[in-house]
């Protein structure tokens, strides 16, 4: 039990650290650029389109606060963007979280439960802070139990979740929420308000440059 805690207050303290606002800026007018440039541009799924991705954790409260954002944002993209979410791993709670969101989605409830998922933590402040407490939580959901534990413990969650933490470290994230277009900008702004309509300048930029420039650049 008092491991466990030790975790909680581990990743609460470590949570506070490092998650300022996006960009870390203070708050006020964006004087700069909606964007900086990811120094080595990274690919992305599918090349055809543009590729947003979001790096979150549920345990993280500025995600709390972005995600309804966010989501009634990527609900009306245009059909050459398409929105990924990749969770990090920062600290032992932050991996639960992950390997939480790719259990749910290989369960196909992450849809489903994700705002459930942020007001547990966030609003009702449940520790989910072990494999038991998380699938208990999971099932009073209406997940089935043998469907969480199978996924939870398979080779395909924890493939995703080193995948995704390779996608963090070749995009240098250190704090989150951070959005990405395209494997080439990090959007920043000094609220999380800001950050969707910064994101769909970025996005216009980027598909200005795709226009401009020949196919083999792109």
């Amino acid at each position: 039990m008092k491991k466990r805690l030790g975790i909680w207050l581990s990743a609460l303290l470590t949570g506070l650290c490092l998650l300022a606002p996006p960009a870390g800026a203070q708050p006020g007018p964006n004087p700069g650029p909606a964007y900086s440039a990811i120094g080595q541009p990274q690919p992305t799924d599918d090349p055809a389109r543009i590729e947003v991705i979001e790096f979150f954790s549920y345990a993280c409260p500025h995600c709390n606060d972005l995600n309804p954002l966010i989501h009634e944002w990527a609900g009306n993209l245009p059909r050459d963007v398409y929105f990924r979410r990749v969770p990090v791993g920062f600290n032992p709670f932050y991996q639960l979280m992950s390997r939480l969101f790719y259990t749910l989605d290989t369960t196909g409830d992450v849809g489903r439960l994700d705002g459930a998922l942020f007001a547990a933590i966030h609003e009702q402040r449940l520790k989910l802070i072990s494999e038991k407490s998380i699938a208990d939580w999971a099932v009073s959901q209406g997940v089935d139990a043998r469907r969480f534990s199978e996924a939870w413990n398979s080779f395909s969650v924890d493939s995703k979740m080193k995948r995704a933490e390779q996608i963090a470290r070749a995009y240098k994230i250190d704090s989150v929420p951070a959005i990405v277009v395209d494997g080439r900008y990090l959007v920043k702004a000094h609220t999380l308000q800001e950050l969707p309509d910064l994101t769909d300048q970025v996005i216009e930029m980027r598909r200005a440059e795709r226009k401009a420039r020949p196919a083999a650049q792109k």
